[in-house]
C-alpha cells in the first residue's frame, strides 16, 4: 500500500522538521548525528515509497543508495570522528538558547506567511507539508550559520540537502535516477573528505570550534 494521503506525508515531513529543530538545540554531537540519521531514514522511506508507486527499479536503487550513504555510512564516519577525538559535546552557538528558539519561531512563521502562498501552485494537497520542507531548509541554513562547531555545520549542510530532496518530492519535481545517484555519490565523497579535514583541524587546534580559526593568517 502506497503512502499518498496528505496527512501521512505531512506527518513524515513534520518528523524531518522536528529533527532539524532539535539539531539546533542539541548539546551532544552524538545526538545531533542520531537526529540526522533519523531524518535521512524518513527521506529514504519517501523515495522508496515513490519507487514502489512508480514501479521503478532505478528509483528503488536511488532510495537504497540514499539509505546506505545517509543512514549508515555518513553517521558511521561522524561517530568515528566523535569517538576518535572524544567530542562528547557540541561547541557553543553564536546565539544563546532563548534567542535561537526565537529565530527558529520567526523562520517558521515567515515560511507560513502569505509571502510563500504562490507555492501552492506546486501542490495544493501537500501545501502545508511543502511549507514545512521549506522551513526545514531555512532552519538548516541557520544551523550552519549559528553553530560554531565544524561537525554541526557539516550536519547542517546535509540536513539542508535532505530538506531539498523532500521539497522536490512533495512538489512533484521528478528527476532522472542518474543525476540523483550522482548526487548521492557526491555526498559520500564529501562526507569522507569533510571528516578527514575535520580530523586534521582537531589535531591542529585541539577543537572543532571554527571561531578559533578566524584570526588565521597566511604565512
Amino acid at each position: 500500500m502506497f503512502i499518498e494521503s496528505p496527512q501521512t506525508l505531512f506527518f513524515l515531513e513534520a518528523l524531518i522538521f522536528a529533527s532539524v529543530i532539535f539539531i539546533n538545540i542539541a548539546k551532544k554531537n552524538s545526538f545531533a548525528v542520531f537526529l540526522y540519521m533519523a531524518q535521512s531514514f524518513v527521506v529514504a522511506f519517501l523515495l522508496f515509497n515513490s519507487s514502489l508507486k512508480e514501479s521503478s527499479f532505478t528509483l528503488m536503487l536511488v532510495a537504497l543508495s540514499v539509505f546506505a550513504v545517509k543512514v549508515i555510512v555518513a553517521p558511521y564516519f561522524f561517530r568515528n570522528l566523535i569517538n576518535k577525538h572524544q567530542l562528547k559535546f557540541s561547541v557553543s552557538t553564536y546565539l544563546n538558547g532563548p534567542m535561537t528558539l526565537v529565530i527558529l519561531a520567526m523562520l517558521t512563521a515567515f515560511t507560513f506567511s502569505s509571502f510563500f502562498q504562490p507555492l501552492s501552485i506546486l501542490s495544493q494537497e501537500n501545501f502545508n507539508a511543502l511549507l514545512l520542507a521549506l522551513s526545514t531548509m531555512l532552519i538548516s541554513v541557520f544551523v550552519i550559520i549559528n553553530r560554531k562547531g565544524a561537525l554541526s555545520q557539516m550536519i547542517g549542510i546535509l540536513s539542508l540537502e535532505n530538506a531539498i530532496v523532500s521539497f522536490a518530492f512533495l512538489s512533484g519535481l521528478e528527476q532522472n535516477a542518474g543525476p540523483q545517484l550522482g548526487i548521492v555519490f557526491d555526498i559520500l565523497v564529501w562526507v569522507i573528505i569533510a571528516t578527514v579535514f575535520a580530523s586534521m583541524i582537531y589535531k591542529q587546534f585541539g577543537s572543532l570550534d571554527v571561531s578559533m580559526m578566524k584570526n588565521l593568517k597566511e604565512e
